[in-house]
């Protein structure tokens, strides 16, 4: 399969803000996206604009603030899914096929219950949750991301490498219920499942402001235990070029390091 013969589905609803970004990261690489609205899957639309999910080969989240963020952030964004379109999504995941989020996308693979995928592909509820950040503010900076396990989204990236991205949130703090906080984080590091840690400029354990939102174990980034379905919060569509790292003029890559993320699902599609 060709760069070129590859669909890509980039989900947005009202408040998605970061689709263009994510659209021309694929576009870069000479895939085909396209900017498909919750709506033209579900067939609530006239018939030329309907849309199959199975037509494409990878279903992508962006970021932004989905519905106002209003509940929870990415609640009613997973709420509309799973009511419409949960037998969809579960057959699609289930068939290896590699599901991303990021940021608000993120939150929507965790309200919906595919991630961390603790109690088969869909919880019925969600088994975590992205909440607000210790400083109770929005935090937009660089933050410094240690590849912890690779999936299906990160396998052009080095075991333990640590790469610059930005974040832009004010609910990206990952945690579990007290009553279930260690047995559910001892399966993410036993299966292998947590892909990103924040750290600081040793490498080191991140405490703020390098975690920019106080998660447990500085968790950044996850994926279910298949490596199929992968969030993270900082966002890669924005380092696409390395003139949009903060240290760009220290390198003579014209690539920052968000691309890796995108060539590595490109892999993974031409593989499964």
């Amino acid at each position: 399969m060709e760069n070129e013969d590859i669909k890509i589905c980039i989900l947005r609803i009202e408040g998605t803000n970061c689709e263009m970004e994510t659209y021309l990261a694929f576009e870069r690489l000479g895939v085909s996206p396209e900017l498909v609205h919750l709506k033209q899957l579900t067939g609530n639309v006239r018939e030329d604009e309907k849309r199959d999910l199975f037509d494409y080969h990878c279903l992508m989240i962006p970021g932004g603030f989905s519905s106002g963020d209003y509940i929870r952030a990415g609640a009613i964004f997973a709420s509309r899914m799973k009511s419409t379109l949960r037998d969809t999504l579960v057959k699609y995941i289930k068939e290896g096929r590699p599901v991303g989020g990021i940021c608000n996308g993120f939150q929507v693979l965790v309200e919906l219950g595919v991630l961390p995928g603790i109690k088969g592909v869909m919880s019925p509820y969600p088994d975590a949750v992205l909440t607000v950040n210790d400083s109770a503010r929005f935090e937009c900076r660089p933050t410094l991301l240690k590849h912890e396990n690779s999936c299906a989204f990160t396998g052009r990236i080095q075991k333990e490498k640590i790469v610059c991205m930005p974040c832009a949130h004010a609910e990206g703090k990952f945690i579990f219920d007290s009553e279930n906080e260690e047995e559910y984080l001892q399966r993410l590091i036993d299966n292998e499942q947590i892909v990103f840690r924040y750290v600081d400029p040793k490498g080191k354990e991140a405490k703020y402001p390098w975690n920019p939102n106080g998660s447990i174990q500085d968790i950044a980034g996850i994926c279910n235990p298949e490596g199929n379905v992968f969030g993270m919060m900082p966002h890669p569509e924005r380092v696409i070029n390395q003139y949009t790292n903060p240290d760009w003029t220290r390198s003579k890559s014209p690539n920052g390091d968000g691309i890796a993320i995108f060539e590595s699902v490109l892999d993974y599609i031409k593989k499964v």
